[in-house]
């Protein structure tokens, strides 16, 4: 956004966001975490639009969490602000509606403000060697981040959105889980991959 950063230097902050920041956001952020590592220069947090500050995760969100090796232990959920946007790379929003109050809090995050689904697809057809080519990940997180900014608008993405699961079923809860960690899939192996 407005900082600059030399290849292979620096950190990548990404931001996820959804409604209570108890579900969708906090497992997008539990799932990064994980599949990062903890000593990864990539930063990883979340927040909510209509967000409480200091709830712990749904039941049902950690549950499902647990399964897929993420670790809901001291998560705490925390209101989306305009100055968490502008601290953020990227960001990347549960639903359409999500990404438009992003950008209406700061609209220079227009350029790095994607649905998580609508990421995950882009990142899917940029040709890895653009990103693999740096070395250090907070380089490549930029690559990745430019590369899906110049294909946006040429990749269908037909499932942008990813729906609430709160208060419904357990069978919700996975389904989101599981598009979360489908969209999540493609950037995380272009990050984590460690050349031969």
């Amino acid at each position: 956004m407005e900082r600059t950063h030399t290849e292979g230097s620096g950190t990548f902050r990404i931001l996820f966001v959804c409604t209570g920041n108890i579900c969708r956001s906090a497992m997008a952020e539990r799932l990064a975490l994980a599949a990062l590592g903890p000593d990864s220069p990539i930063l990883v947090g979340s927040a909510g639009t209509r967000a409480r500050a200091g709830l712990p995760m749904a039941e049902r969100a950690r549950t499902v969490l647990l399964r897929h090796g993420g670790d809901p232990a001291g998560f705490a959920s925390r209101p989306l602000t305009a100055e968490a946007v502008a601290g953020a790379d990227l960001v990347l929003a549960a639903s359409s509606e999500h990404r438009a109050e992003v950008v209406a809090l700061r609209h220079r995050a227009a350029a790095c403000a994607f649905t998580i689904a609508e990421f995950g697809a882009l990142a899917g057809a940029v040709p890895s060697g653009r990103v693999l080519s740096h070395r250090h990940p907070a380089g490549r997180a930029r690559a990745l981040l430019a590369e899906a900014a110049a294909l946006r608008g040429l990749v269908r993405v037909d499932q942008p959105d990813i729906a609430d699961p709160y208060g419904r079923s357990r069978r919700a809860y996975r389904e989101a889980a599981r598009r979360i960690a489908d969209a999540l899939a493609v950037p995380i192996r272009l990050l984590t991959h460690v050349p031969a």
